[in-house]
């Protein structure tokens, strides 16, 4: 059977239409707010498969089959064959799965205080003024200048560096992933959007209660959950090599699939309670986290634990401006638009 021409497929693959009320991922309002327009929650509960003609890809979004999607074999990456396949380093998280990607060639030893310190050189500067943006004033900032102080530059002045120059410099020159920033902010923003609306979290922070430095951590499963609540890249194209069984049909062979992380990591059949921010859950899954070892991932990290612990010791009284709320946007790649806080 022909598969170019959706009308001929098979009820189970036939795909969604605008006209047929289901909006399309690309449509006006669900680039904005996905979760908000419950259109996951559609796609996961009614059209588990089906074709996006604007996106020009399958859309699969419950767990389940973002999953397979992500380590089976039958599956490559897009639109080349060259690009990662099975459980190689799929892109995914803060990672870009740049096939030239390895280790950080600059010690951790070097990276680590140069995160720091370019974290509490930000927080300072934050710490005296009325109101502040965290996202125009720390987290646009504290990715790109602690490569700058990795790189040999003890103090950075971070007015100089050009937008260009913070989005394409590489900490200690591991690939792609480390030299884009941009996802790196989105990841910091939502973190610190989702411990600044829990002063329970923010007080065991502020006690010190983050022992040790890995994922075991309480700041280290923070900084997880969100990477599974709100993901700064929503979708991540895959490719099938044949065709794939998929929920509510298959899928045919070398096809464009638009796996949706953002649906996936709130599926309520994976995740108990879904929406709800919660570091200690005991469903935690680190495939949405992406490769453990990729440079981008660590180096976020860092810049998430250290860049909390600059705010709240440069400013133990930090707290939302009156009247704001976070409103995080995009559909591609996602993470709050502004943090507004009163430093104090």
């Amino acid at each position: 059977m022909p598969v170019d021409r959706p009308d001929a497929l098979p009820a189970a693959r036939r795909p969604h239409r605008l006209s047929g009320g289901l909006p399309g991922l690309l449509a006006p309002g669900a680039t904005t707010d996905p979760y908000r327009l419950r259109l996951y929650r559609l796609l996961r509960t009614d059209y588990p498969l089906g074709y996006d003609p604007a996106l020009g890809a399958w859309l699969l979004s419950r767990y389940a089959d973002v999953a397979l999607a992500l380590t089976d074999p039958r599956f490559t990456g897009y639109p080349h064959d060259g690009a990662p396949r099975g459980r190689a380093l799929v892109p995914l998280g803060l990672c870009r799965g740049s096939l030239v990607c390895g280790p950080l060639t600059v010690p951790w030893s070097t990276a680590a205080p140069a995160v720091e310190r370019t974290a509490y050189v930000l927080a300072r500067r934050i710490a005296g003024r009325d109101r502040a943006d965290l996202v125009a004033d720390f987290c646009r900032w504290l990715p790109a200048g602690a490569a700058a102080a990795a790189t040999g530059l003890a103090h950075p002045d971070l007015s100089t560096l050009p937008r260009g120059v913070r989005h394409r410099r590489a900490l200690g020159g591991a690939g792609d992933c480390t030299g884009t920033t941009a996802l790196r902010e989105h990841a910091l923003a939502s973190f610190l959007a989702n411990m600044l609306d829990d002063p329970d979290l923010l007080a065991a922070a502020t006690a010190g209660e983050v022992g040790g430095d890995g994922s075991g951590s309480l700041l280290g499963r923070a900084w997880a959950e969100t990477l599974r609540r709100d993901p700064p890249v929503q979708i991540v194209l895959r490719r099938t090599r044949t065709e794939v069984a998929v929920s509510g049909g298959t899928l045919p062979a070398d096809a464009p699939v638009a796996c949706l992380i953002g649906a996936a990591g709130r599926d309520p059949a994976r995740f108990a309670a879904p929406d709800r921010f919660d570091p200690l859950r005991s469903d935690a899954d680190p495939l949405l986290i992406g490769p453990a070892g990729c440079p981008a991932a660590l180096l976020g990290r860092l810049e998430a634990e250290h860049g909390l612990r600059a705010l709240l010791t440069a400013m133990p009284g930090i707290r939302w401006a009156d009247g704001f709320r976070p409103v995080a946007g995009g559909l591609l790649t996602r993470g709050p638009r502004a943090l507004l806080v009163r430093p104090s």
